[in-house]
């Protein structure tokens, strides 16, 4: 759902994904025509940033335990 998200919304991806500040940068980018391709490009990056992040504190987590 967030990659179609970060699609086609791509500034609202960084509020569901905890980074408000990056989500007005990309808003103000995506208010462009021509921005809309980059910010969309930013935005499906930093999803696949933000989940590779929670599966690497899952793994460190439960070897914790």
């Amino acid at each position: 759902m967030r990659l179609l998200i970060s699609l086609l919304l791509p500034w609202l991806t960084f509020f569901t994904i905890g980074r408000p500040i990056a989500g007005v940068i990309c808003l103000i980018l995506q208010i462009t025509l021509i921005g809309w391709v980059p910010a969309a490009i930013w935005s499906v990056y930093a999803l696949s940033q933000f989940k590779t992040d929670q599966k690497i504190e899952e793994a460190l987590g439960r070897k914790e335990l």
